[in-house]
């Protein structure tokens, strides 16, 4: 993602949308999950000086977690999404009224504790981001029994998002299980990284998207080239998932299948913040997928919706109306063909 983009950038301090309830769309339904959510918040400033008070010029306020950030991505493409999250104390009566301005069929457990901040400083004097990540209340064995039956009973024969960190008290098995408990009818997205992505994987997903750091860190050793990404990320998909989709940053993304490996270079644009893009990814992904695309759609959908929210500020993601535009400019690429 890297050149100069033409269309005008969001402002700061925008307030926003009310999502209205949408007539849903005839794909498929659409559940998130966030058991670690939070409240964003981001300023945007001059620089930052040691022991001095610094004087914001702009900020935002937006719910965050990566399934919640899905959620609002998906329902900036049009499609039928509902949000499960937990939510707790104070914060988390904030994180639900942010959420229902946004998205249009929330779902909330509320638990014990106090659900965490996250905070980006976007600094001008030299160009620099800063993320200071909260700590999110625990989830004991009770609760996420309780979590898992919501889950279940919420899901359609549609797809799930699995996606962002586990909350203190959850293990690393915890979305294998959630996996296991959905059964095959439904398909499961997963983004995540570390163990919880091994685990995940072993429950054969629908389709995982890691970065090229987390695919590293899951094959157990360094892929510099794009030839190493693909013939890796061709062997995990034979082994069972249906779709291993690799984002590269400025390299774009590879997606195989059963079909073979693609790639794709991004749109070029002028990246302000890279928050909240690779969630942006995950729902273009699945929106060319929900509307019965093929890979080389959902490659080209993803990366212009990745792109587009790396070029807004803090963490405010992509304007729904400038994606396709930034889509057609995609090229996609067949780089190895499905084995005979």
């Amino acid at each position: 993602m890297k050149g100069r983009k033409t269309m005008k950038i969001a402002a700061w301090n925008t307030p926003a949308r009310r999502i209205d309830p949408m007539t849903p769309s005839p794909a498929p339904r659409v559940l998130t999950l966030t058991l670690n959510p939070s409240v964003d918040i981001s300023y945007e400033i001059d620089r930052l000086v040691e022991d001095r008070k610094v004087h914001a010029s702009a900020y935002r306020l937006d719910p965050g977690g990566n399934g919640i950030n899905v959620a609002r991505a998906l329902t900036r493409l049009h499609i039928a999404v509902h949000a499960f999250f937990v939510a707790a104390g104070e914060t988390g009566a904030l994180l639900e009224h942010l959420v229902a301005k946004q998205i249009a069929n929330p779902h909330c457990r509320h638990i014990a504790g106090e659900t965490r901040i996250n905070v980006t400083i976007e600094a001008r004097n030299p160009r620099a981001q800063y993320e200071v990540i909260g700590v999110g209340p625990t989830i004991d064995d009770t609760t996420l029994d309780a979590i898992v039956g919501d889950v279940v009973a919420l899901a359609d024969d549609g797809y799930v998002v699995l996606t962002g960190s586990l909350p203190p008290g959850a293990s690393a098995g915890t979305y294998n299980r959630i996996m296991r408990a959905l059964g095959p009818r439904v398909r499961v997205v997963v983004d995540m990284q570390g163990e919880a992505l091994a685990r995940a994987i072993e429950a054969k997903p629908f389709l995982i998207k890691p970065n090229r750091y987390e695919f590293e860190e899951f094959v157990g050793r360094a892929l510099p080239t794009l030839d190493d990404v693909q013939r890796e990320a061709r062997a995990l998909q034979a082994t069972g998932v249906t779709h291993v989709c690799v984002s590269l940053g400025a390299d774009g993304a590879v997606l195989a299948d059963a079909q073979g490996v693609r790639h794709a270079w991004p749109p070029q644009v002028d990246v302000q913040s890279t928050v909240g893009a690779g969630d942006s990814m995950v729902a273009g992904l699945i929106a060319a997928f929900a509307q019965g695309g093929g890979s080389a759609q959902a490659l080209r959908l993803g990366l212009a919706c990745g792109s587009a929210t790396a070029a807004q500020p803090g963490t405010e993601l992509f304007d729904g109306a400038e994606v396709q535009a930034l889509a057609a400019g995609v090229d996609v690429r067949l780089l190895a063909p499905a084995p005979p």
